[in-house]
C-alpha cells in the first residue's frame, strides 16, 4: 500500500512533468489542430500506451537493465532525436501551416495510435523519470513493491491523460482562428520545425545523467 504522501507527492512531480514543453505536448497539438480533437485523443490514447509500457519495465526491472547499458540507453536516446528531426522535415516540407486543419493529409486512427505511442516510446526521459524518480517513492515496509510500482505509476498516467486531454481540447479550438491568417503560414511551419530540431539536438547530446 502507497502512503498517501508519496502518492501526491509523486503526482506533483507527474504534474510539472507533463506542463513541461516536449515532444508528447507537441505531437499531441500539431495533430489536433491538423485533424481536429478525435484524431488528437486517438494520439492521445497511443501515448498513454507508451506510458504504461514503461510503467511495467520499471515494475519488472527491464528499465534498470536499459539504463545500465550504455549503448541500449544511447540507443534509444538517437532513435528519439532522430524521430523528432524527421517529423521537423515533414513540418517544413508540408504545404501551408503546419497548424491548419488540411495542411496536410489525414493520418488513419491505426497510424495516430501508433505514431502517438512510438512518440513517448522514443522518449527515454520518461525511463529516467521511471528509473531515478519512482523509486524514491516506494517504500518496501509498505508492503508489496510491485503493487507500489504500479499504483504510483498509474496516478503518474491518470494526471498525465488528465492535462493532455485538456491540451487536446484547448488546441483544436485554435485550428479556426489560424486558418484564417494565412500570413502566418511561412512562420508557423518553421517555428514547428525549429522546436522539433531544437528538441531532438537537445536530446541527442544530452548525456546521460
Amino acid at each position: 500500500m502507497v502512503e498517501p504522501g508519496n502518492l501526491l507527492a509523486f503526482a506533483a512531480v507527474a504534474l510539472g512533468m507533463v506542463l513541461t514543453p516536449g515532444p508528447n505536448m507537441i505531437y499531441l497539438i500539431s495533430r489536433s489542430i491538423l485533424q481536429g480533437r478525435a484524431a488528437g485523443f486517438v494520439s492521445l490514447a497511443g501515448v498513454a500506451l507508451g506510458f504504461v509500457f514503461y510503467l511495467l519495465c520499471a515494475a519488472l526491472g527491464i528499465t534498470a537493465l536499459v539504463m545500465a547499458v550504455p549503448f541500449a540507453y544511447d540507443a534509444l536516446r538517437l532513435a528519439g532525436a532522430g524521430y523528432l528531426l524527421f517529423l521537423a522535415w515533414q513540418a517544413v516540407r508540408a504545404p501551408g501551416t503546419p497548424f491548419a486543419p488540411q495542411a496536410l493529409r489525414p493520418d488513419s486512427p491505426a497510424r495516430l495510435f501508433a505514431m502517438g505511442f512510438l512518440t513517448n516510446l522514443l522518449n527515454p526521459k520518461i525511463a529516467v523519470l521511471y528509473l531515478s524518480l519512482l523509486p524514491q517513492f516506494i517504500d518496501p515496509a509498505s508492503g508489496n513493491v510491485f503493487a507500489q510500482s504500479v499504483t504510483l505509476g498509474a496516478a503518474q498516467i491518470a494526471v498525465s491523460v488528465a492535462v493532455n486531454a485538456m491540451i487536446v481540447l484547448a488546441a483544436g479550438s485554435v485550428a479556426v482562428f489560424l486558418a484564417r491568417r494565412p500570413v502566418w503560414q511561412r512562420v508557423q511551419r518553421w517555428l514547428m520545425a525549429t522546436v522539433l530540431t531544437g528538441l531532438a539536438l537537445r536530446l541527442a547530446f544530452d548525456g546521460r545523467r
